[in-house]
């Protein structure tokens, strides 16, 4: 007989290898991917060329003639440099923008170390300068922190301060927050919101909640051919609530995409867009209604690059 007494051998588990926490991106971008689906309202017809000088120079011309607005043209150029650090960001950027009235918009975007980014924004209004905001963010392995000085303004002692942070809890769960506190003659304060997005296979759900009122958003992709997204959004000092319902079908054989929306006001409107191929041609068919009841909104573009 053997031991009965003997030591049972221990079975270990093999480990589960946690996944590398990423970073979590911007805060500003947290809804981004529900967001693409919606289309971009326009009414009227609206013609853009976009034409590359070099490596580093582009120039774009739009012109939008609309029958409910005031038509305008703007010009558009874009500078970047050398300093590559994903295919979507090139380093050193500057962009400008400037219509027939005279308004002006410029961004300066600069990679100071590999993980520090700033940014300038500057905009103008009939000769004035409206804003003037500076931005600087840090982004590591898992956790982006960021800080944005608005209009600050010595003499009226004035200023507007923004300061973002996300951390990567898991690899699908983020957390961070933001607060945002103002100053001027008179009047003092801050407002703070909680942030969470959690991603999954096939869908994304991202909501903020705050002081304010809250924000939340849910994006889902059914197959390569249709996504959908949902935006919830409440404001408690206005006392108002909106929802809004966007998809995005997608018709590879054709090279045509379509985007349509409802929301919460009864607005319904949709972009078709069609490329060709041969030609650096393409044509975005949309047509909108807004307020369906009582008016008929179209619009027609035309990009060339």
């Amino acid at each position: 007989m053997g031991n009965m007494l003997a030591p049972m051998p221990t079975l270990h588990r093999p480990l589960r290898r946690e996944q590398p926490l990423t970073n979590p991106g911007s805060f500003d971008e947290l809804h981004r991917k529900c967001k693409e689906v919606f289309p971009q309202q326009m009414e009227g017809v609206k013609l853009i060329i976009n034409k590359t000088l070099s490596n580093h120079f582009q120039v774009c011309h739009t012109v939008h003639i609309s029958t409910i607005g005031q038509s305008c043209y703007h010009f558009n150029t874009t500078y970047v440099g050398d300093q590559q650090f994903s295919p979507t960001e090139v380093f050193p950027m500057l962009v400008g923008d400037i219509d027939t009235g005279g308004n002006l918009n410029a961004q300066v975007l600069h990679l100071l170390a590999e993980r520090i980014r700033t940014k300038a924004v500057f905009q103008t209004q009939q000769a004035r300068f409206v804003t003037w905001q500076f931005d600087g963010e840090v982004r590591g392995d898992d956790f982006t922190a960021t800080l944005t000085l608005g209009n600050p303004d010595v003499l009226s002692q004035s200023v507007i301060v923004v300061a973002h942070f996300l951390q990567s809890v898991t690899s699908r769960l983020v957390l961070g927050g933001e607060m945002v506190y103002h100053r001027r003659p008179g009047e003092e304060g801050a407002i703070v919101t909680l942030a969470g997005k959690y991603t999954a296979l096939k869908w994304v759900a991202t909501l903020n909640v705050g002081y304010g009122g809250a924000h939340a958003s849910y994006y889902h992709k059914a197959n390569e051919q249709v996504q959908v997204g949902v935006e919830f959004e409440a404001n408690t000092r206005l006392q108002d609530t909106s929802f809004a319902f966007g998809y995005q079908l997608s018709l590879v054989p054709a090279n045509m995409v379509f985007r349509g929306f409802l929301d919460s006001n009864w607005c319904v409107g949709g972009i078709l867009e069609k490329k060709l191929p041969p030609l650096p041609v393409t044509l975005a068919l949309g047509a909108f209604l807004n307020h369906w009841k009582n008016r008929f909104h179209c619009g027609f573009s035309v990009i060339v690059g």
